[in-house]
């Protein structure tokens, strides 16, 4: 069986795990007050030529969200998000959970209109009943998003001004950061992201790392005692040398941009291996999700062989299919699957 399903079903990239093996044998300070740790903060902080940034390790992408969305909101503000967002739809209510309520409004492929949260936020502002409503206190989008789609830079920054003219934080998931990062047509980078939000976080889970991720506070604005916050919210690793020992490997000699264009070079041969056997898409994605439209026979029979996700019907005969590449997908990967979609076809 051969696996499409998403891009954290491998271990760690083998420069990862070398970086941590050869560690391995040497003790250090534990809770990420560690070498590798402090070593892995600078690094980042070059890569976003942003000397004030505040650098922190989580454990993963739901407790990065839910951490860094409670402690920068008071307990009366909610956070704004498109309804697709993966705080609004995957994560089980866990921001919910820390009593901020999640306000969605209208996605269009995966990405939040400026214009829309405007509309939003005028309405309101000028809403009789707004002291009885849950105060918008941040804005959350995904780069790329759950659709695979990128914002482009002026869309972005359009979201930001329209979060500075309300007093809003705009808060950017990035669990697939670099796969955001590396797609063709993208024109976002990691020094102009930290000059267009308030805090982001650049995921390891999924681009080469066993797991964690690096939370970036642009302005030198963490929450104060972020570091009490994050224990709270039980992302905290004792052996935080794990995170910090993975992102000083994924930053040394730009390993983690490599390794995220390779995912990328291998979703476009993926999408023209699907334009060849002339199917079609659910929608254009320039980054390593791609949504394919099967007919649901052949996905009964590919699903014997392939293991890829079924993200909803498209109609009453076909099914909308993600499938997905990653740091770790080779070219006999692809041809595999060229070989069973063939064979089944």
């Amino acid at each position: 069986m051969i696996s499409f399903e998403c891009d954290y079903n491998n271990g760690a990239h083998p420069q990862v795990m070398h970086h941590l093996l050869e560690t391995n044998d040497l003790q250090s300070l534990t809770y990420g007050f560690d070498e590798w740790s402090d070593r892995a903060k600078e690094k980042i902080k070059q890569a976003c030529l942003c000397d004030q940034a505040q650098v922190y390790f989580l454990t993963g992408g739901t407790q990065t969200n839910a951490t860094v969305i409670d402690g920068m909101l008071e307990s009366y503000q909610a956070v704004i998000t498109a309804d697709t967002g993966h705080i609004n739809v995957h994560e089980a209510g866990a921001i919910e959970r820390s009593g901020h309520r999640v306000i969605a409004i209208p996605s269009h492929t995966g990405k939040m209109d400026a214009k829309e949260l405007a509309d939003y936020m005028d309405w309101f502002v000028h809403d009789e009943s707004t002291e009885h409503l849950a105060q918008p206190g941040m804005v959350y989008i995904t780069f790329p998003t759950e659709y695979g789609t990128i914002y482009q830079a002026k869309e972005i920054d359009d979201i930001y001004e329209v979060c500075k003219q309300y007093d809003l934080k705009l808060f950017v998931d990035g669990a697939r950061m670099g796969y955001g990062l590396a797609a063709f047509n993208a024109d976002v980078t990691l020094p102009w992201l930290t000059q267009h939000c308030d805090a982001f976080y650049i995921g390891g889970t999924k681009v080469g790392a066993l797991c964690g991720e690096a939370v970036v506070f642009t302005h030198h604005n963490a929450p104060k005692h972020f570091f009490s916050i994050i224990k709270q919210h039980g992302a905290l690793l004792a052996k935080g040398r794990l995170t910090g020992v993975q992102f000083d490997a994924l930053f040394t000699d730009n390993l983690y941009f490599t390794i995220a264009r390779h995912a990328i070079e291998m979703a476009e041969k993926m999408k023209k291996m699907f334009e060849d056997l002339e199917f079609t898409f659910y929608l254009d994605s320039p980054t390593n999700q791609q949504f394919v439209i099967l007919d649901n026979e052949l996905v009964k029979k590919l699903e014997q062989k392939v293991l890829f996700t079924h993200w909803g019907p498209a109609d009453e005969q076909h099914m909308i299919c993600r499938f997905v590449t990653s740091w770790a997908t080779t070219e006999e990967d692809l041809a595999t699957l060229r070989q069973i979609l063939q064979e089944t076809l």
